[in-house]
């Protein structure tokens, strides 16, 4: 490795998406393809350990070669949810216990997320990157929505709720698989730029 070059600070890539979803879904084909380039490019891929989206984004990492972490949970009192897929396994699992813990280890354990077509479960997700990107906003994880839908969707948010400037600066829509990676390498740049920025203060 380079000493010269700076560290990145994009190194662990967390997936969110629907946890219901068939292999022949078109969403579940782009999160396996996605994460099959990111895996190439060394990339840790991070899911919830689930079906859908979250196997998806393993099989596609471990394709590319690349690593994959999972934080999972058994629920006791939510026989219908999917805390975890057997067939899902990661090179390291973080075992939680509960759906809280799960979420928020998920959004420590990762540096950016991408967020595809999903339910609640999905929405929660997608809630709490954006809060606290605003929170933090300059020291923050930026995150991808992936498909032409959420323009729609954040349109309207932006037409009914009190969404400011810097909220709308922490992601990017994506709609091609091909534009992920250009993408993270945009907000790399602009975090180091950043990180720079801090330093000389």
């Amino acid at each position: 490795m380079d000493d010269s070059l700076p560290r990145p600070l994009i190194k662990n890539i967390a997936f969110f998406g629907d946890a219901n979803i068939p292999e022949q879904d078109p969403v579940y084909k782009d999160a396996y393809e996605v994460a099959k380039v990111l895996g190439a490019h060394r990339y840790t891929i991070v899911n919830g350990g689930g079906p859908g989206v979250m196997n998806a984004a393993t099989q596609g990492a471990e394709a590319g070669g690349g690593e994959t972490l999972s934080v999972t949970f058994k629920p006791k009192n939510a026989p219908g949810f999917e805390g975890r897929y057997i067939g899902n396994i990661t090179d390291k699992e973080i075992k939680t216990t509960n759906y809280i813990d799960r979420m928020f280890k998920l959004l420590e354990h990762a540096d950016m997320f991408i967020i595809f077509k999903g339910g609640s479960g999905t929405i929660s997700e997608f809630g709490t990157a954006w809060v606290l990107a605003k929170i933090y906003y300059g020291h923050h994880k930026p995150f991808i929505l992936y498909g032409a839908y959420w323009a729609e969707i954040i349109e309207v948010i932006k037409k009914y709720l009190n969404i400011d400037r810097q909220e709308l600066d922490v992601f990017e829509i994506v709609t091609r698989r091909e534009d992920v990676l250009p993408t993270i390498e945009k907000f790399e740049k602009k975090m180091q730029e950043i990180k720079l920025e801090d330093g000389k203060k």
